[in-house]
């Protein structure tokens, strides 16, 4: 006998609530007010296999208000997901799967980490935009190998965030049509009712942008879910957005459609109640047997996954390169001379070395792997000209254009990471990297290799003044856990930073170029090698060490040229170039105090950004010729001279640490 639809839903409810008083903490509103269009979305129309959490052709579903994680937690576990009841109990607690906030990589079938509200959003416009291109260039008639739809849940604070107008703007433009949006229009946040300030109107405002609307849909009704969702899978170009009017803290007799609901467990009290308004009448965390079998999907998800695999099987015979490598990319893997070009690109540019700007060198270095890498994919925020994100002659495929939209773009190319089948990256002005900054950290969270070219790196930009003059922002970006940060001095170091960001596998590389051009440097085979590890020996004196200056990009220039004055007054100071800091502590002591050498005490660092970064490394008695204010609008060098970023600064410096 079939189970009621509603009891499946109650057991989301039941589950989520429990959870929630358990651990003292977390959001029971919102899962509790999904909980009968989760149950209808999952159980009948996502694509998945509970076996099998990253077969390639499922479909991908992201959470976007991540402080629901009880509502995608409870229908993991009813479905057949590796996430336990015990799993459950231990919401929110020290070594739990199941985290205040869906955490990517910490349980089975979360897709990706969020948590900050619209980020999943951006995210799912990602994964979306990676299945239409991957669609394109793999399926061929009668082979549909990608085929699969990306639904997203968003609530009121996702659509306030601005980063849900970046993004769904461009959806809507690039005509996603396999995106979903599930709306849970339940009109309360933290502060209340959100008509005191939320009252644009939303379907209007995405039919604006291109997408399809299903208005007004009774979120509590299961008939009216499942035609909105029948609906929204019926293609017309267009991304849609499905609008369901839920009631927060649905079955609870007290908090139901009240902001009381959203952030704080229920209480004892009112958890009794809710049981018996429900007619819940199991005890706290017992679900039946019957429920269990009618939610497990993995006999279905066995079948859908057993399909698709035949499917593949006969394309590979049909098409046995174009599977294997489909199967390369979306597995994340590197073919095996992938990096034979660059690393002849690099040989070539230390044999004829030419001053450059390094944006420029980070261009030649995507022409030359975009030729050896079809999975290489880049693109700027309307800044593709200056950030030379696009290869000269590279296939128009690889590359485009996201508009003035960096949080969406970052959060974009997140999305398409974590989808597979692509190596991202994306562009902008240094100091733009504060629109993006927490798209920036969630990747460093996931640990997932995106790349974030960053050009216009200094006051050097000149004229354009303090607002477009970047000084925090490299320690904002080096002091990020698990990000690696790489200012290169020329195009020898951009393309052997470029290697690097494209060898990661476990964590996000920001590459930071010059507006300049910078003069070449001179290194022998062994230096060469040595840039890999991050800090290395550019330069050392003819006289006997005495002193050391670490400098990175467009300063080791003037490193180099104070390290030649100070020689010819017979005072030996060694020249560091360190582009990548994080890397360069991850090498072995040996090495560091080989290029360091402790017994030195008189250090100097010059970098035209904020300077305390550096007192790590040249300690109290040491100095950093740095900028501590910001900018002003004139041509660059007078910029630099006028704050102080001079040759003759680092000089006197040095002779000030020397006694």
């Amino acid at each position: 006998m079939a189970i009621n639809r509603k009891v499946l839903a109650d057991a989301i409810r039941i589950l989520s609530m429990d959870s929630i008083q358990k651990a003292g903490s977390g959001h029971p509103g919102g899962p509790m007010g999904l909980a009968d269009v989760m149950e209808v979305l999952w159980r009948d129309f996502i694509k998945q296999n509970p076996r099998d959490p990253n077969w390639p052709d499922r479909d991908r579903f992201v959470l976007s208000n991540g402080h629901c994680s009880m509502l995608l937690y409870s229908a993991l576990h009813l479905s057949g997901y590796e996430l336990s009841l015990a799993d459950l109990k231990d919401f929110r607690q020290l070594g739990s799967k199941t985290a205040g906030h869906p955490e990517y990589r910490e349980c089975p079938g979360v897709e990706t980490t969020t948590g900050p509200l619209g980020q999943g959003f951006a995210n799912a416009v990602g994964m979306a935009l990676a299945e239409k291109k991957l669609s394109g260039e793999f399926n061929e008639p009668t082979f549909p190998i990608v085929d699969h739809r990306t639904w997203v849940v968003v609530g009121d604070g996702c659509l306030m965030e601005g980063i849900s107008h970046e993004a769904a703007s461009l959806a809507g433009t690039l005509g996603l049509d396999k995106l979903i949006a599930i709306y849970d229009q339940n009109g309360i946040s933290i502060d209340g009712e959100v008509e005191g300030w939320f009252t644009e109107d939303v379907p209007a405002r995405f039919e604006a942008y291109g997408w399809r609307v299903l208005k007004e849909v009774d979120g509590h009704e299961a008939l009216k879910i499942e035609e909105a969702l029948n609906e929204s899978m019926d293609s017309d170009g267009r991304p849609t957005l499905i609008c369901f009017r839920t009631k927060i803290g649905f079955g609870s007799p007290n908090k139901e459609s009240k902001a009381s609901a959203h952030g704080a467990a229920l209480g004892e009290e009112e958890v009794a109640l809710t049981r018996s308004a429900l007619g819940w009448k199991a005890p706290v965390f017992e679900i039946s047997s019957e429920i269990y079998q009618a939610w497990d999907l993995s006999g279905k998800g066995d079948r859908n996954q057993k399909d698709w695999n035949e499917l593949f099987e006969s394309y590979c015979k049909e098409f046995g390169d174009k599977g294997a490598e489909f199967l390369r990319r979306i597995q994340h893997q590197l073919s095996d001379d992938w990096d034979s070009a660059i690393n002849e690109a690099i040989q070539e540019e230390q044999l004829h070395p030419v001053a450059a700007e390094t944006r420029k060198s980070s261009q030649k270095a995507i022409t030359v792997l975009a030729d050896a890498m079809p999975e290489l994919f880049g693109g700027s925020a309307d800044l593709t000209g200056s950030n030379n994100t696009k290869g000269d002659g590279n296939n128009g495929a690889q590359h485009m254009s996201y508009g003035v939209r960096e949080f969406a773009m970052t959060a974009m190319t997140n999305g398409m990471l974590l989808h597979g089948g692509y190596r991202p990256y994306s562009g902008t002005f240094l100091v733009f990297m504060e629109y993006a900054r927490n798209a920036v950290r969630l990747a460093a969270l996931m640990k997932i290799p995106n790349i974030f070219v960053y050009t216009h790196d200094s006051v050097m930009v000149g004229e354009d003044g303090p607002t477009h003059q970047p000084i925090e922002q490299l320690t904002s970006l080096r002091t990020t856990p698990g990000l690696s940060t790489w200012r290169p001095c020329d195009s020898v170091e951009t393309m052997v930073a470029w290697r690097y960001a494209l060898e990661s596998t476990s964590m996000p590389t920001a590459l930071i170029f010059s507006r300049q051009k910078l003069s070449p440097q001179t290194r022998d085979d062994q230096t060469l090698m040595n840039i890999q590890c991050g800090g290395y020996v550019l330069r050392d004196p003819d006289c006997a060490i005495t002193s050391i200056i670490i400098a990175t990009g467009s300063e080791i220039e003037l490193a180099v040229n104070a390290s030649l004055a100070l020689e010819s007054e017979g005072i030996g100071a060694r020249v560091i170039s360190m582009p990548s800091v994080d890397r360069f502590l991850d090498q072995a002591k040996e090495y560091q105090d080989a290029v360091l050498l402790p017994e030195i005490r008189a250090r100097v660092a010059v970098e035209a950004a904020h300077p305390d970064y550096w007192y790590r490394f040249v300690g109290l008695d040491g100095e950093v010729v740095g900028i501590r204010r910001y900018g002003v609008s004139a041509p660059g060098d007078q910029v630099l001279a006028h704050l102080g970023v001079t040759v003759d600064n680092v000089v006197q410096s040095v002779k000030r640490v020397l006694h």
